[in-house]
């Protein structure tokens, strides 16, 4: 691992399993509407927000309605907690972030998502103590696809961008990470796996994979 001074990693999708969670409970919501929500156009939102491409606005063109938004949101995440329960990390978190320890390098999680939810995961799960530093939306003026959330982190951690190995599942990321002039590695999980990654250093399918890999140890 010479070759990196910092491992930053996403976290919806990368650390924990919250995208198919998250992506059902949207299928719902159209679905109730009469309306399908297929994979390949929701995933313009993933690791970004609703400035980039917005559910909601993309279901009131499609009905030709406004909606309360409010009590939508509300019923979503009283159905997203619910198909998360018992959620624990990704296969293959824990022994990455050993080895990395093991290694001396400086971690850091960088997610668009917010603290509350970022840093409440990462207490329950008890991953909070592999980590440096934890940036999220509010952290840095813009989040992915700008590169402002990396470039946040790697000052955080006082290393060089150039030096950082990011380990992404989405291309507002992927596209994030290259702009801070970090390397990236994609794991393409079931909700991204749809997407182009070919911009990536290296594309694995999952992290036991990627702890395997060659130069990282």
């Amino acid at each position: 691992m010479s070759r990196y001074s910092a491992v930053l990693f996403d976290f919806d999708g990368v650390l924990v399993d919250t995208e198919w969670a998250i992506y059902q409970a949207w299928r719902r919501t159209f679905e109730t509407h009469g309306h399908d929500l297929p994979l390949e156009i929701y995933t313009r939102c993933i690791g970004s927000d609703f400035e980039s491409w917005s559910p909601k606005t993309h279901l009131e063109e499609l009905t030709g309605r406004a909606f309360d938004w409010h009590d939508l949101d509300a019923r979503r995440q009283i159905e997203i907690r619910a198909g998360l329960e018992g959620t624990g990390p990704m296969p293959g978190v824990r022994g990455l972030l050993e080895k990395i320890r093991d290694h001396g390098l400086p971690t850091a999680v960088v997610s668009s998502s917010s603290h509350q939810w970022v840093d409440g995961w990462l207490e329950k799960l008890g991953l909070v103590h592999h980590f440096h530093a934890t940036i999220c939306r509010g952290d840095a003026p813009r989040i992915k696809p700008a590169p402002d959330l990396f470039l946040t982190a790697a000052g955080r951690l006082a290393v060089d961008t150039r030096e950082c190995l990011v380990i992404e599942d989405s291309l507002n990321g992927l596209i994030a990470a290259k702009a801070a002039g970090m390397q990236v590695w994609v794991i393409p999980n079931r909700v991204t796996s749809g997407l182009d990654f070919s911009a990536a250093d290296r594309i694995f399918s999952s992290l036991e994979e990627c702890a395997a890999a060659r130069p990282f140890c």
